[in-house]
């Protein structure tokens, strides 16, 4: 099962948590394979996709924001646009659109970056926004200071959170089509950071010290140990010197997990809104109405004694016992 793990290295102002996303991930790929219009997402996409769901859980579980934390990237490859979507609650889905061929060794710049052009959008948009309230988003390019493309998601999100939001930050993330998994260090403000209490008074070059430490240990870590090994053999092996103080781990009701706010209710009500005339012109000429879910991939199909029921029926809801994928 998915699963999230927190935790503090006592007496300095650092954090981490680990990510280890099973079933959420797979419902992702599954409603995507099963889509008869596009099928599976190519391997390079499936990865970009997944280490970006796992960034995008450690990301929001940092801010603990009322809302969506939006991650996007747009570009000027064969990738148009890859997206991942985490609700306060770890609600999760993706998707992305794809336009041209992805070969199996592409990379990120060649996926969305070919000609300079790529970015990187974080969005917070709040669940219950003020009257006139807009969503905060911050954006990047996908290339270091010298304008030099960046491969890794991982160094495009660090460099977010230095220049976005003033926090020095390591990520590994990695993804395979079993499992998404990220590890996130970040150093905190000294004000706040409630672990310090009773501590030795430290200069700021002590401090810098301990945080490159950390940070060096944690991008140490493989991606095939991210992926294979489990959150105690992780941590043991990266800081078995240090004091971590560990908090309770978000594990089977609380953990991670696909969501999705499509729904064959929604779609009947759309159909109802076409009005019975023009659904049943649709019914003659196609046989049945097929609707594509356009960001997690799910069909919904009505055929007319579908059709027929949703106008029959207030609300415009269908019988259950119709065909999804």
């Amino acid at each position: 099962m998915s699963e999230l793990h927190k935790f503090l290295f006592e007496g300095l102002p650092v954090r981490g948590m680990i990510v280890r996303l099973t079933d959420a991930w797979t419902e992702v790929q599954r409603r995507r394979a099963a889509n008869s219009s596009t099928g599976a997402y190519a391997p390079p996409v499936q990865a970009l996709l997944g280490e970006m769901v796992a960034a995008g859980v450690l990301m929001q579980s940092s801010i603990k924001f009322n809302g969506a934390l939006i991650l996007q990237i747009f570009g000027d490859g064969p990738v148009k646009l890859a997206v991942a979507e985490i609700q306060s609650d770890l609600g999760l889905r993706a998707t992305a659109t794809v336009r041209g061929e992805v070969a199996a060794d592409a990379t990120l710049s060649t996926m969305l970056n070919l000609h300079g052009q790529g970015r990187c959008a974080i969005t917070l948009d709040p669940q219950n926004r003020l009257p006139g309230q807009q969503p905060y988003q911050g954006v990047v390019p996908l290339t270091d200071a010298d304008y030099r493309p960046l491969e890794q998601l991982s160094d495009v999100l660090q460099h977010y959170m230095r220049q976005s939001e003033q926090l020095e930050t390591t990520l590994v993330l990695a993804a395979d089509d079993q499992v998404a998994a990220g590890l996130l260090i970040q150093r905190l403000p000294l004000e706040g950071a409630g672990n310090l209490a009773g501590q030795p008074a430290q200069s700021p070059e002590e401090l810098n010290e301990h945080y490159h430490r950390i940070a060096i240990l944690a991008a140490s870590l493989k991606r095939e140990e991210l992926l294979t090994l489990d959150v105690e053999t992780i941590l043991r092996r990266l800081f078995w010197e240090e004091k971590l103080q560990r908090f309770e781990p978000l594990q089977g009701e609380t953990a991670p997990r696909f969501f999705c706010s499509c729904s064959r209710e929604r779609v009947g009500r759309m159909i109802q809104g076409l009005g019975d005339s023009e659904a049943h012109d649709i019914l003659s000429e196609q046989g049945s109405i097929s609707v594509d879910c356009e960001f997690c991939g799910a069909q919904y199909r009505f055929d007319a004694v579908d059709v027929a029921q949703i106008f029959k029926t207030p609300g415009g809801q269908p019988p259950a016992s119709s065909a999804v994928q």
